[in-house]
């Protein structure tokens, strides 16, 4: 399937796990199951997936709060289940943290659309990146300089990948907002500037800076 590892189906109802179980083991996935957010910690925690399907609502929490912690240390792929459907309900999925939204009930043929393009996502995740002084680990979500951890919040993280894989390519505000927070930009939305100019302050040291084409978006670049 030209990914390695398995993906991680966390959900409580039997019935909604066995269709989900079934019409990706035709397709030769390697899955494993968990019921409930202790569950998906404990497997997590022994060897993380290549992708994560998570059900919001399950019996010892939410999952977004879950999907939250997740994001403090990995950029896993996930796709959020959700009876909730609301166009509020789905921005907040996607900014805490969610790659893709399918509200129940749900075609099971869409639902196995949208977990193999999460897979082919999480395949062409690189290992490592580097560029100077600065390494990026996208499967932890971490970026260290000069060896040291720079304590990026999981948007600067996701913010500096775009930048390192598009060196000097000028990359318009809307475009990087969609790919870091998931959606279109809302106005009056400050959030891509601050996490910019948070961003310039870290990347201090490097000999790299982001650099602001007015009118046009935002480049990374030698100093």
């Amino acid at each position: 399937m030209g990914y390695c590892g398995y993906l991680l189906l966390i959900e409580d109802e039997p019935v909604v796990q066995t269709n989900n179980k079934m019409i990706l083991m035709r397709r030769k996935h390697s899955l494993r199951q968990a019921y409930s957010l202790a569950e998906a910690r404990s497997i997590i925690s022994a060897e993380p997936p290549s992708a994560i399907v998570l059900d919001i609502q399950l019996p010892d929490g939410s999952g977004l709060d879950f999907l939250k912690e997740l994001r403090k240390t990995s950029n896993i792929p996930v796709l959020l289940l959700t009876a909730m459907s609301t166009p509020t309900d789905v921005i907040r999925g996607l900014e805490s943290g969610g790659d893709d939204y399918l509200s129940k009930p749900y075609d099971l043929s869409v639902f196995l659309m949208r977990v193999e393009a999460l897979l082919r996502r999480s395949s062409m995740i690189p290992e490592m990146l580097r560029v100077g002084p600065l390494k990026l680990e996208p499967a932890s979500g971490k970026a260290y300089l000069h060896g040291e951890d720079m304590t990026l919040s999981q948007k600067e993280y996701s913010l500096l990948q775009q930048f390192v894989q598009h060196p000097e390519k000028i990359m318009s505000a809307d475009n990087l907002y969609e790919k870091v927070w998931g959606h279109g930009m809302l106005e009056d939305d400050n959030s891509l500037k601050v996490a910019v100019s948070k961003l310039r302050t870290k990347l201090s040291g490097s000999g790299y800076t982001i650099t602001a084409s007015r009118g046009e978006g935002y480049y990374f670049e030698k100093e």
